[in-house]
């Protein structure tokens, strides 16, 4: 089940849509706590024309997270969430 989603204004500086990121969510492949935090989360899946992008987030509830970054996913994502 889908969490509901918050946006923070800034996730769509680098283009991501929040379908992209609805679609992201769906098609996610790597999930975890970002190396050195204890709040901030990361998942990996793919936008809406099959391209892999991160998303950065901060649980807020069991059913609510709070989204803050999204854009192409870079392999430094990977490493710190792997």
């Amino acid at each position: 089940m889908m969490p509901e989603i918050i946006f923070v204004p800034s996730v769509f500086k680098h283009g991501v849509t929040k379908e992209d990121i609805y679609h992201a969510y769906d098609t996610m492949i790597l999930k975890g706590l970002l190396d050195g935090y204890e709040n901030k989360y990361a998942f990996v899946g793919f936008n809406r024309v099959g391209n892999p992008i991160e998303i950065f987030y901060n649980p807020i509830d069991d059913n609510t997270i709070k989204v803050f970054h999204a854009m192409g996913c870079q392999s430094s994502t990977i490493a710190q969430i792997e």
